[in-house]
């Protein structure tokens, strides 16, 4: 049977492309007795490559490691039932996602490329990783959804994974949590929900940012703890397992914990004679410090909504927002040091928005309730920042051409602003939009929002917006960091008592994607920034998020405290 041609692979080659999508390509893998076309693995200026969806595709040949220059490997939802060993030649590799394939084993060669930063193994049928796969230092997120590993290996757990911030092991068959699991000191997140785990280790309490785990659906000895696990308990858990549990703990000593028990008392009293005859300093300390106040749902008539449309599900379906009021942007630099931070939680948290992406709105712009839809590209229009109104189709096509010409006048590979995320959309028959209730799109993530919701100096009220392919875990972890970021920011403007600027003139965002405002009250500042719960539902009205919850916001920051 002749080979099935393949336009695609043709097309990059001839265009010198650096990204290249292949998706649903089953009936040219038939032709082809499910070999990808040789000349694929000739694209060696390829950085980006992602082939998705394919039922025939079971192997992938040696000949992967010539594509050196590759950054992310999608390889999602095929039949893959290994890897080649060639994988270690791809040293540039950062995101490597293998999910919703027939994997039993990954290959040891993994640990051997040193620029992985996100692995994603979910849906396979692993029993173990790699040995050494802590040599990939800068890995920096994990996902093991649904997998039927026994055991996680020691060396996942070593020091040298200094970046590892989230573990999602959930629904495998792991029946141990070793003790190296406290030597992940940026830990934030670990889900190791419906596995066969017995007990969970005191030293867990060593990872100091950890703020999110979920142990649900586990058959642990200790029932307290048990207890707390199913009431989502974070806090407690940790403290609990701190002081070494019930009856000592693992690994801790009855006479350990009663000396622990014994100083904590002691400083308990401390903290309470001190707080009885200097309360006045204490209240002053207090004062210093910027106060999130959450206003609930049920206590605010007015609350936005957002209702997700079914058809976001294939293109970017996690969504969490948030009303933040107070914010105060007129003082001096306030604005740029706002959109410089957002910058910098695009480049390194989101890890330039592969993970997720930010959009903040002027909310005296915005006109709820919201609709999260997932719109054909040619049937929708935005105006984006500092451009004039277009369809998306036409501003992706633009801005391809700008990557292009940048790239060729540069005369470098890499490419700035809006440019560097259009790879992010490659293969998508539709393109998700946040759409207000006059049916204008007010969002396009991940490149764009409308300049119609653009923040200025005199806004004050803000609309948080994050978005992921990933998980809803990451939004809420990534709405966490930009708030408390955003606490930071007022308390050191309010401090500084820079000079009001009077004219409301925009800052220099960049491609930081900050959403013009309107009039607002002024303000002479306050140490409160109010939060106002946003509730996310399907179109039935069924609850997806409600943000901020009372399992969000638990953060270890002495320069704000939390009011619920």
């Amino acid at each position: 049977m002749m080979a099935a041609q393949w336009p695609e692979v043709e097309r990059a080659e001839k265009e010198k492309r650096r990204e290249l999508v292949l998706q649903a390509v089953d009936e040219r893998l038939r032709q082809s007795d499910g070999q990808l076309p040789a000349a694929l693995f000739s694209l060696t200026l390829l950085n980006y490559l992602e082939v998705s969806g394919c039922s025939e595709l079971r192997e992938l040949p040696p000949e992967l490691g010539r594509l050196c220059h590759l950054q992310s490997l999608i390889l999602c939802r095929n039949r893959l039932r290994s890897l080649p060993r060639s994988l270690q030649q791809l040293r540039a590799l950062r995101v490597l996602d293998v999910s919703g394939n027939e994997l039993e084993e990954l290959p040891a060669e993994l640990s051997e490329l040193p620029e992985l930063c996100t692995l994603n193994v979910s849906w396979n049928r692993l029993r173990e990783l790699p040995a050494g796969l802590e040599r990939c230092s800068k890995l920096a997120g994990l996902s093991l959804s649904r997998n039927l590993l026994s055991r996680l290996p020691p060396g996942l757990m070593s020091p040298r994974l200094a970046l590892l911030a989230n573990i999602s092991a959930a629904d495998n068959l792991i029946q141990e949590l070793g003790a190296e699991v406290g030597h992940l000191a940026a830990l934030k997140s670990l889900d190791l929900s419906n596995n066969q785990l017995t007990e969970i280790p005191p030293e867990l309490a060593d990872c100091t940012k950890l703020k999110e785990i979920n142990f649900k659906g586990n058959k642990l000895k200790d029932k307290r703890l048990e207890k707390m696990v199913n009431s989502c308990q974070t806090k407690s858990i940790l403290e609990y397992l701190r002081v070494g549990g019930r009856g000592g703990g693992k690994g801790k000593s009855k006479t350990e914990n009663a000396v622990k028990e014994d100083v904590k008392d002691k400083k308990k009293k401390q903290r309470k004679q001190k707080k009885e005859s200097d309360g006045e300093e204490e209240e002053v300390e207090d004062v210093s410090k910027m106060m999130l106040r959450i206003l609930h749902i049920s206590e605010n008539p007015a609350a936005l909504t957002v209702t997700v449309s079914a058809s976001v599900k294939d293109v970017r379906p996690y969504i969490v927002c948030c009303v933040v009021r107070g914010m105060s942007l007129r003082p001096g630099n306030a604005l740029k040091r706002f959109l410089a931070a957002q910058t910098k939680l695009h480049e390194d948290l989101c890890d330039k928005r592969t993970l997720a992406t930010i959009a903040t709105h002027d909310l005296q712009r915005v006109k709820g309730p919201l609709l999260y839809d997932a719109r054909p590209p040619k049937e929708f229009t935005i105006v984006p920042l500092n451009r004039k109104e277009i369809n998306a189709k036409e501003l992706v096509r633009q801005l391809q051409l700008e990557a292009e010409e940048q790239r060729k006048q540069k005369k470098r590979q890499n490419v700035s602003g809006l440019h560097k995320y259009l790879h992010l959309l490659d293969g998508k028959e539709n393109y998700p939009c946040l759409v207000d209730s006059e049916n204008a799109v007010i969002s396009f993530p991940p490149i764009t929002n409308s300049d119609k919701t653009k923040i200025y100096k005199s806004t004050q009220d803000l609309l948080l917006e994050v978005t992921s392919s990933s998980s809803l875990q990451i939004c809420k972890d990534i709405m966490d960091a930009l708030i408390a970021k955003m606490a930071e920011l007022n308390k050191f403007t309010l401090e500084n008592k820079e000079e009001e600027v009077t004219s409301d003139t925009e800052a220099d965002g960049g491609d930081a994607q900050q959403p013009v405002t309107g009039p607002t009250l002024e303000s002479e500042g306050s140490s409160q920034l109010v939060l106002e719960q946003v509730r996310v539902a399907d179109a039935d009205g069924n609850l997806k998020v409600l943000y901020p919850s009372k399992t969000d916001l638990n953060l270890s920051a002495s320069s704000f405290i939390v009011v619920r």
